[in-house]
């Protein structure tokens, strides 16, 4: 399906941790099972060493039986972590899930958290994304080594990079299959875009096997009124925690389908203030119109996170050719 204004269909994900109950996995349920029906590619769960609550691995875990087609995304630190320890809780996962699962990587900076191991003090930035890239090859060549093992149901889980802060592109540009980029206008976005996919091709990689997805805030307690102008109206307004949408859901359509079109992004990535209240506006109101132009799917051709996102299973590098491995 081709929509109108002739790129792919976009992609749409929600963020399902700004809620207070964070110790309530039945919240978790209800909000992904709501962006399932909505027909979002994914939802994602942040997670810290300083966050409370569950483990945002294990909390996505128990969604996993719940829910039958979305994609879960929990978010795994690769900092005063193991390797072997991290790739093997991400490909659980995406077991449990049947090829859903996701890996937001994140590094963990504050001497405050590098303190409850008592390891080593908190690294520069820069150094801590390079030992993420070295972590993501690691689990990529355990779950290659996995298939060679014996059969495996899952697939190479997605592996995800919030690329906003420049020390995390060179990692997202080499890894990730999706990048998350923090903008308040297409412009910003699409630079970003360009140069994470030149990076991407530097590398040896298909710069269309990188998803890139506008990441936003929305505000829907205005229901359906005019976005403000200043906020929704003259776009997102930055704040000190990103851009941030201040509208309705129909507006909020509407800002979608005009950035998509520009090419800046693939999709969005959309965090709800009040979760309950802004999920329930974008799957019934904002995804509803999207749909109704054609720019969003109506339904999942496909059962994997892979499928949602039109990327391929990466090659295996132990794939054995010509008799050789």
């Amino acid at each position: 399906m081709t929509p109108p204004n002739g790129r792919g269909l976009l992609h749409l994900a929600a963020a399902v941790d700004r809620t207070a109950a964070h110790d309530d996995v039945a919240v978790h349920v209800e909000l992904t099972r709501l962006a399932e029906s909505g027909g979002f590619d994914f939802v994602t769960l942040g997670d810290s060493f300083a966050r409370p609550g569950f483990d945002a691995l294990a909390v996505l875990a128990r969604v996993a039986p719940a829910t039958t087609r979305i994609g879960l995304v929990p978010t795994v630190t690769t900092t005063h972590t193991e390797p072997f320890q991290v790739q093997a809780a991400v490909a659980t996962l995406d077991w449990v899930s049947r090829g859903r699962a996701g890996w937001c990587i994140d590094v963990s900076t504050t001497e405050g958290e590098a303190r409850l191991f008592g390891r080593r003090h908190a690294a520069p930035v820069d150094a801590l994304w390079h030992e993420a890239g070295q972590v993501a090859e690691v689990a990529a060549r355990l779950w290659d080594s996995a298939d060679r093992a014996g059969p495996h149901p899952g697939h190479h889980p997605v592996r995800v990079v919030d690329a906003t802060d420049r020390h995390a592109r060179a990692t997202a540009a080499r890894y990730a299959d999706v990048a998350l980029v923090q903008g308040t206008n297409p412009a910003q976005v699409g630079a970003v875009r360009a140069e994470l996919q030149a990076s991407a091709l530097a590398h040896g990689r298909d710069p269309d096997e990188l998803r890139v997805l506008a990441a936003l805030t929305v505000d829907l307690g205005d229901g359906e009124r005019a976005a403000e102008p200043g906020h929704g109206g003259g776009g997102p307004r930055q704040t000190a925690q990103g851009p941030l949408y201040r509208g309705g859901p129909v507006d909020l359509a509407e800002l979608i389908a005009a950035w998509h079109e520009t090419g800046a992004a693939d999709g969005f990535h959309l965090t709800p203030v009040e979760p309950r209240r802004d999920l329930e506006r974008l799957v019934n109101g904002t995804a509803a119109l999207l749909q109704h132009r054609g720019l969003l799917r109506t339904f999942y051709p496909g059962s994997t996170l892979r499928e949602h996102l039109g990327l391929g299973r990466p090659a295996h590098r132990y794939a054995v050719t010509g008799g050789t491995s």
